[in-house]
């Protein structure tokens, strides 16, 4: 029989399964439920813009997905604002790390970051050379709060550093996040290579800078892109797989859906273990509150952090090649703002910036409130990456039958490497004709 792979889902790991195969010759169908390419990082069109579902930061770590781009035809230098480490915050904080080889470039901003003492200063440099002693390995796995007690990381640095790297990288709260993975995060990043700890901030959207150039490329291998077509059943036949009333029979199927859709089709008795740990997870939402203010007002740096409230990260859209005056502020994780409305999530998000800039903004904070508001909400962005999570692996009970997306079996938490990674992961499991 032909080999002919079917992918449900074309979130960034579907596509990056269907590129790679396609790249070796082999054809595909990728089927995807919604009318819209990228899954949980796909770009929306509102008011007669296109918005981002969420404020996406990748780093200079994450090669794998920075190479499909470059496959598909993407620019990745003019795609992206990229940063040296830095970690800017609305009362002063500031960390920002030179151009200068591993690991001196973080000594020296350790050493010339304002807004922290010396001897949080010097607590931070002992923590990082005490996890590269350990070789970045953490076992059993505790919560990433208990990690940074057990090194007696004081305050000022877990409000400014640990936290918010934790909760960016990981959507979870320390309190509960992974401290084996959070410590993966930190080697491949502020222990990596110089430029892997580089912040690499979309300019384009995500439809722009992944979905539409990979959907492209797969079509243009021979392969196919079927919007609107959800799947409600996988059957495993004689001499493969039937998705749905399809006559088309299938030689493997990789199923790329979220988690909680995954675990739909996975009713073959035999994967009875995958849909235990997958129907074990709980998850994690982020919101995106786009606010539309007069065109000359603009941050003092693409993104700024704010500490003690709400809002987490402030993005001047307007640097980043959209309209100016839009600001895109983020709050990832649970928190309070999961039991306010729209309308006071929005009022609150809008208090904090007036509150928290003052004299920042250029030339000053609206004295007005918004042209337009909107808030994005995705409930479920990723799986809560908690200490001594299961994660299913990628090869399953059912011979080809697999699995991707961020949530499958990795080192990393659910970010759009891991994405791209477990989509590689599967075509590679996939064998030559």
């Amino acid at each position: 029989m032909p080999q002919h792979v079917a992918i449900i889902g074309a979130g960034w790991a579907g596509l990056s399964a269907a590129l790679a195969l396609s790249r070796r010759g082999i054809r595909v169908t990728v089927f995807e439920a919604s009318r819209q390419l990228g899954g949980r990082a796909r770009r929306l069109s509102l008011d007669g813009q296109h918005l981002d579902n969420g404020q996406h930061i990748l780093i200079g770590a994450y090669r794998f997905t920075l190479d499909l781009m470059r496959e598909t035809g993407v620019d990745v230098a003019s795609a992206f604002c990229r940063l040296p480490l830095e970690l800017r915050y609305a009362d002063g904080f500031h960390l920002r790390a030179p151009r200068l080889p591993a690991p001196l470039h973080l000594a020296i901003a350790l050493a010339r970051v304002r807004g922290l003492d010396w001897s949080e200063r010097l607590t931070a440099a002992r923590f990082m050379a005490a996890l590269r002693k350990s070789r970045f390995r953490v076992e059993p796995d505790i919560s990433v709060a208990a990690l940074l007690a057990s090194h007696r990381q004081r305050e000022g640095i877990c409000r400014y550093l640990w936290h918010p790297l934790c909760v960016s990288a990981l959507n979870t709260p320390p309190e509960r996040a992974s401290a084996a993975t959070f410590v993966a995060v930190l080697r491949d990043s502020l222990a990596g290579r110089r430029a892997d700890s580089d912040l690499l901030i979309p300019r384009l959207d995500l439809g722009a800078l992944f979905a539409d150039p990979a959907a492209r490329h797969i079509e243009q291998r021979g392969g196919l892109v079927r919007l609107g077509s959800p799947v409600r059943r996988i059957a495993q036949q004689a001499e493969g797989f039937s998705v749905d009333a399809a006559a088309e029979t299938y030689s493997q199927v990789i199923v790329a859906t979220g988690p909680q859709h995954a675990a739909a089709l996975l009713q073959d008795e035999r994967l009875v273990a995958e849909r235990t740990v997958i129907d074990a997870f709980t998850y994690q939402p982020i919101v995106t509150c786009y606010l539309q203010y007069d065109e000359r007002c603009a941050l003092p740096c693409p993104m700024l952090g704010f500490a003690g409230g709400m809002v987490q990260w402030l993005f001047d859209r307007g640097q980043l090649g959209g309209p100016r005056g839009l600001f895109a502020a983020v709050i990832s994780a649970e928190g309070t703002h999961r039991d306010v409305d729209q309308a006071e999530l929005t009022r609150r998000v809008q208090g904090e910036i007036s509150a928290s800039l003052g004299g920042t903004a250029s030339p000053s904070v609206p004295p007005s409130p918004p042209v337009w508001t909107r808030v994005i909400t995705e409930k479920r962005a990723t799986f809560s990456c908690e200490a001594g999570i299961q994660r299913p692996p990628c090869i399953t009970a059912v011979k080809g039958l697999l699995l991707a997306g961020d949530y499958v079996a990795s080192e990393y938490p659910g970010t759009l490497e891991t994405a791209v990674r477990s989509g590689l992961e599967a075509a590679a499991a996939i064998p030559a004709a």
